[in-house]
């Protein structure tokens, strides 16, 4: 069953002037702008016992705001017994290292198996937090940390950090081709026109800024890292590769992998049967959402990734000694 919301606060005369939209979101900060925009459309906030849906509507002070609203209740979802990797873990928070090949929400094509099954088995209560207290996403395929909130409080607090950029989410990868220096891709990100599971940099998309920088040259590879500065889905993979530099294993958005001339049979069916994109969530750093403390983690770079660089690194070795 939902969970059912009333909350009922007077707005303050400091407030005078300002949207509706604005003022609730002052009022009721346990939950997040966009779901109590959501509920104020849907005609589940009263002011002065009178419903109201316009979100420009000016308060002056002194009205009382009623939320009469449901919280989803994420136990429609199976509770599975799959293991997670816990990195830290307290009563607000909790964080994880993710493998690849482990989906983070259910959807189309993937109904149960995830992330969040996993969350509802080990922390039975996490399910009267929405989405299971999943503040942000990484790909099937993507390696790393992740932070999940136990507490609608906590998971609110992160949501808005995340949309303030307040989150520093550092990323390690490998790319195809020769990047000589570190930069920033800062291009809009949408729906890609004619393949709908993938996306593309679209001037009417969402704004997406990464930056990156350079950490090893191979000969025609370069393992770089990046700073997510906004989070849109699959925004490293697709601001590289519209900068010319496709992740090494990215069959979605990279194309064809690249052989180094002359490179051994056993390095060139290393990077031929690299069977994913080569991206790994190696840092995250927040304010702790209950404490407000300054914490900073750290996940190490997946085998795959570290014999894979290591290949290319003796690759360039070998060759460098040749010329």
């Amino acid at each position: 069953m939902a969970q059912q919301i009333i909350r009922t606060d007077t707005v303050k005369d400091s407030q005078l002037g300002q949207r509706l939209d604005q003022a609730i979101a002052e009022l009721f900060s346990e939950f997040s702008r966009s779901r109590l925009k959501e509920w104020l459309l849907d005609g589940k906030v009263q002011v002065n016992g009178e419903v109201v849906t316009k979100a420009r509507t000016r308060v002056m002070g002194g009205e009382e705001v009623t939320v009469q609203a449901e919280l989803e209740d994420e136990q429609r979802w199976e509770a599975q017994d799959i293991p997670l990797d816990i990195v830290h873990e307290d009563d607000h928070i909790i964080v994880i290292n993710k493998p690849r090949d482990l989906v983070v929400h259910p959807g189309a094509g993937t109904p149960d198996g995830t992330v969040l099954n996993a969350l509802l088995h080990h922390y039975p209560s996490i399910a009267e937090v929405p989405r299971a207290g999943i503040v942000h996403r990484l790909d099937k395929d993507t390696t790393g940390l992740m932070v999940v909130a136990k507490t609608v409080q906590a998971q609110t607090r992160l949501v808005r950090a995340l949309q303030k950029r307040n989150i520093t989410r550092e990323y390690e990868a490998i790319i195809i081709g020769n990047m000589t220096a570190g930069g920033m891709v800062e291009k809009p990100i949408g729906r890609h026109s004619t393949k709908r599971t993938l996306m593309a940099v679209n001037e009417l998309g969402k704004p997406a800024i990464t930056h990156y920088r350079v950490a090893e040259h191979f000969r025609v590879h370069t393992r770089i890292r990046l700073r997510l500065e906004t989070g849109r889905t699959h925004q490293i993979r697709v601001h590289m590769a519209y900068i010319q530099h496709p992740l090494l294993g990215d069959i979605a958005y990279g194309g064809r992998a690249r052989i180094p001339k002359g490179a051994s049979q056993e390095l060139t069916e290393m990077i031929r049967n690299f069977d994913r994109q080569a991206l790994h969530a190696v840092m995250l750093k927040f304010k702790h959402p209950g404490t407000g403390e300054e914490m900073s983690f750290h996940a190490p770079v997946p085998d795959d990734m570290i014999v894979m660089a290591e290949a290319l690194r003796q690759d360039a070795k070998d060759n460098k000694e040749e010329e």
